[in-house]
């Protein structure tokens, strides 16, 4: 059977430029697939958590053009064009090197079982890109979208605050 020709979409993720099929093919991307699908199963970075899949936790939360977005909610056809930064691509591609925020959340223990501490991490970024000397409620607000059940929030706050003066020193 011929395979007609199949329109393509371009995303730039981590750094790293993608052009993927869409289709219904095995080896395409779906129409309906939501960017945390491709991200996971399509490009294989796991770092993006699916927990409600309902844009209610925040678990999945991307950076897409260094806006925090919801991954469970955007269809990946939606991201034509669009550059996309997961957990994995704060590390340094040269260094190896973490994120100061994400060395910020090891040094606080502002985590727990660790599932929904990639989103709260780029939810974070995209607060501290945005406004680099946040106040704690300004950080509480920035993460209001995030839902963590273990608990762990007030150590979350303390690294956001810990990264943002890190920053600026």
């Amino acid at each position: 059977m011929k395979r007609s020709k199949a329109k393509k979409i371009r995303l730039k993720v981590n750094g790293e430029d993608y052009e993927l099929e869409v289709g219904n093919q095995s080896d395409q991307v779906k129409p309906s697939h939501t960017l945390a699908h491709t991200l996971r199963e399509t490009l294989g970075l796991t770092g993006t958590k699916v927990s409600c899949n309902e844009g209610a936790c925040g678990a999945c939360t991307v950076l897409m053009d260094n806006k925090a977005v919801l991954s469970c909610m955007l269809l990946t056809v939606e991201c034509d064009g669009k550059s996309i930064t997961t957990i994995e691509g704060l590390r340094d591609s040269e260094t190896g090197r973490l994120d100061p925020l994400q060395e910020a959340f090891i040094n606080h223990s502002a985590f727990q079982c660790g599932f929904c501490t990639p989103g709260i991490i780029m939810s974070a970024k995209a607060l501290l890109q945005e406004n680099p000397s946040p106040t704690e409620e300004e950080v509480k607000e920035g993460l209001s979208g995030n839902f963590c059940r273990c608990i762990s929030h007030y150590h979350v706050i303390k690294a956001v605050m810990s990264a943002s003066r890190e920053a600026r020193s």
